[in-house]
């Protein structure tokens, strides 16, 4: 951060220079005060240094526009608004000045003290969105009012500007009073309620200025989404370095499958489907402990920014239930947290699988007499990755064929592959854009932001990966019957296995009620089975079901491929995308926007059936 010493003619000239060729600045300024400009808006959020005012600067710091008043020289930081009122509104056509300040304590209405008659647009949304907050935060009993008057500075304090004086620079100045009942009267905050309520007020505001540079200025801003800082600050990089080292430190999915899947088959079905050897599980390379420990030790409550406080929060959540499921592998707590990371089967999701079981037959397993084994897989993989290649030179993934992995999978962008896997060429196709086209290239298209947590996975990012996944088996041809059958088998697993099922219920219902395969229904018991009960498997189904009501309602397709998130985040994604904080879709699919694809989606958008997805 750049020091500026004084705010006198020549340091705000200086100023000027630097937003005048660079479009951005970062500086001190006298009296602990810090100016900060990333990009040409036409607004400046300003407040004033104060003591016992604990909270209320952090409704500013966060913003890509702000001022903070230091406690000396007062006249100087006149001058200095003055000379950046009068550059800006030069070019955007006006200039807004909103002065944020806590009100008494004790008061009970939010006072927007503003132009009524100049900003009504502006001004009516932000009223409008606080007279919300009654019904957003329980026990909250708040009014808002637009004061009409001159006097828009905080009790006993000078103007930031005359009204002359702001008519002559092209200014507009606001004063937004708000009652600080987000602390107590002994300037303590109350930190959840403070997290959430900043992050209402943010959301308002910055809906306001958006009114205000559609309608006053010549500003050219998309959505009040792009309002956000372009540059986070050091401690968002910091702690998603930390959340991304704490994940790496351990591989989820390979320590909660088992060790001993081969042998345990092998008993299963020599005994004619009676005895089922222990799981045995991999030695944890990690202390779940010290893990936690380090987990929250992170300082998330000093992010101000309220999208990455959110999606933060909730990934250290995430990894809590990962590492306690770590150490309670065997045991029925395993399956209690997995039920609360993956959510459980919802009895919608449940009616769904049978209709697809009802639906669909099962396809004769030996039709298709052309089997490919892992090594010819492994090659068809690698020609994928030369596609991406073409697309960017910088793309890398390893295969892995391993003996002791029971399922294809990918691992932090690399491809493992059973060593005794055989499927069709029309299965290998459709695998190609399950791992690859979706997993290792949302993988490396998540590395190549500047947030780890997209390459890794936002919380909860599993149910849309695997509908992506899945989705991409049908654009390309390859969603078999049999396939549909088995991600519908796995949810009504999970069911059964929540309703107390074991090994060899869970078994007998798939292949006595539903009619899978001796071979599918111990592949689908055996999943749903490790660790203790592992209910991920549901998320295919539930994912695709997601992810096809998305693509119905007219979602976009290609920004899902952008990293490893939910459904529920694509706000976030578009908001942190349109802020320019996030990176479009680097490398894409083989079959995206393929002629086939554009068919494919219209069908889904006309309202496609699951089973009608099935190829012929």
């Amino acid at each position: 951060m750049q020091e500026i010493p004084d705010l006198s003619k020549n340091s705000i000239e200086q100023i000027l220079t630097i937003l005048e060729k660079e479009k951005e600045i970062s500086c001190s300024l006298p009296g602990k005060g810090i100016l900060h400009i990333e990009k040409e808006l036409p607004y400046l959020v300003i407040y004033r240094r104060k003591k016992n005012d604990k909270g209320t600067r952090r409704f500013v710091t966060n913003e890509a526009s702000y001022l903070i008043i230091g406690d000396e020289d007062f006249p100087g930081y006149q001058k200095l608004l003055y000379a950046i009122s009068d550059k800006i509104s030069a070019d955007l056509e006006a200039f807004l000045l909103f002065e944020i300040y806590a009100g008494e304590q004790g008061s009970s209405k939010i006072k927007i003290k503003g132009p009524a008659q100049r900003l009504p647009s502006a001004l009516d949304t932000l009223k409008e969105d606080f007279l919300k907050i009654n019904s957003e935060f329980t026990g909250i009993y708040l009014d808002t009012e637009i004061l009409d008057t001159p006097h828009r500075q905080p009790e006993n304090s000078p103007h930031l500007m005359e009204i002359e004086d702001a008519k002559n620079c092209g200014a507009v100045v606001v004063g937004l009073e708000i009652p600080p009942i987000y602390r107590n009267e002994e300037n303590k905050l109350y930190p959840v309620f403070f997290r959430s309520f900043k992050d209402f007020l943010v959301k308002a505001i910055h809906r306001s200025f958006y009114e205000f540079i559609r309608v006053q200025t010549s500003g050219g801003v998309a959505s009040y989404n792009a309002l956000g800082r372009k540059y986070l600050k050091q401690i968002v990089y910091d702690i998603d370095k930390q959340l991304t080292d704490i994940e790496k430190s351990y591989q989820f999915l390979w320590l909660v499958s088992p060790a001993n899947i081969h042998e345990i088959k092998e008993k299963f079905f020599e005994s004619n489907y009676e005895k089922v050897m222990d799981y045995h599980y991999r030695l944890l390379p990690v202390d779940p402990d010290v893990l936690k420990r380090r987990l929250y030790n992170l300082k998330m409550e000093d992010i101000d920014d309220p999208a990455m406080s959110f999606l933060f929060r909730e990934k250290r959540e995430e990894l809590d239930l990962q590492i306690s499921m770590l150490s309670e592998r065997g045991t029925r707590n395993f399956m209690y947290d997995s039920i609360r990371l993956y959510k459980g089967v919802e009895n919608v999701l449940c009616e769904e699988a049978r209709g697809i079981l009802n639906a669909v037959d099962e396809e004769d397993p030996d039709k298709d007499k052309d089997l490919l084994d892992s090594k010819a897989f492994s090659s068809m993989a690698r020609k994928e990755f030369d596609y991406y290649k073409q697309q960017d030179e910088n793309f890398k993934c390893k295969v892995h064929i391993r003996k002791d992995v029971n399922v294809m999978m990918v691992s932090h962008g690399e491809l493992y592959i059973p060593e005794d896997y055989k499927m069709s060429r029309t299965e290998a196709k459709a695998l190609i854009q399950h791992e690859v086209g979706t997993h290792v290239l949302t993988y490396y298209n998540g590395s190549n932001q500047p947030l780890h947590q997209l390459s890794n996975g936002l919380a909860d990012y599993d149910p849309l990966q695997e509908g992506l996944a899945v989705m991409s088996e049908f654009m390309v041809d390859g969603l078999t019957a049999n396939r549909l059958r088995i991600l519908a088998g796995r949810v009504l697993a999970g069911e059964a296995l929540m309703e107390g099922g074991d090994f060899q219920e869970i078994f007998r219902l798939l292949k006595m009620d539903y009619g899978f395969t001796p071979q599918r229904a111990f592949n689908i018991t055996s999943r749903i089975m490790q660790g203790g009960g592992f209910m991920k498997d549901i998320i295919y189904l539930k994912g695709l079901v997601l992810l096809k009501e998305y693509l119905k309602n007219g979602g976009d397709y290609e920004p899902l491929l952008a990293g490893k998130y939910g459904i529920k985040h694509t706000g976030i994604i578009k908001e942190l995308t349109d802020r320019m904080v996030l990176k479009p879709v680097q490398v894409k699919p083989s079959y995206l926007h393929s002629e086939k694809m554009c068919e494919k989606l219209e069908l889904i958008r006309q309202g496609l059936s699951l089973p009608q997805m099935v190829c012929k």
